[in-house]
């Protein structure tokens, strides 16, 4: 097992699809696809690519820490009780557990994630 991973921006492979939970769909009809690269620590962190089409949802992080490096795209990060946050390409943030928020994606978003649980 190597101890060095690269994240292919642009897997060859299928990805998982899914959707948002019915609950945390605000607006739209917003489609997620995954191409998940690597776990470790018992699959308490995960890295790899995530895709979504526009439209408005709730985040909500729990215990999740979750980095993301946006690769294209344009998202707006509205925190509960503040102002909205635009990133696009080439932007990095962080989410820490118990972020609640809206995510609306305005182009079809590509980012690089890991995630902490």
């Amino acid at each position: 097992m190597s101890l060095l991973k690269t994240i292919d921006p642009h897997p060859s492979f299928a990805p998982q699809e899914s959707g948002p939970l019915p609950e945390r769909l605000i607006s739209g009809n917003p489609t997620f696809k995954t191409w998940a690269q690597d776990a470790a620590r018992e699959e308490t962190i995960k890295t790899g690519v995530w895709e979504a089409t526009p439209g408005e949802t709730r985040s909500v992080k729990g215990e999740l820490f979750e980095f993301c490096h946006i690769l294209s795209g344009v998202i707006e990060l509205t925190p509960q009780d503040g102002e909205p946050v635009v990133y696009r390409a080439g932007d990095s943030f962080v989410m820490k557990p118990g972020f609640v928020g809206v995510w609306k994606t305005i182009e079809t978003v590509r980012k690089i994630y890991l995630t902490v649980s």
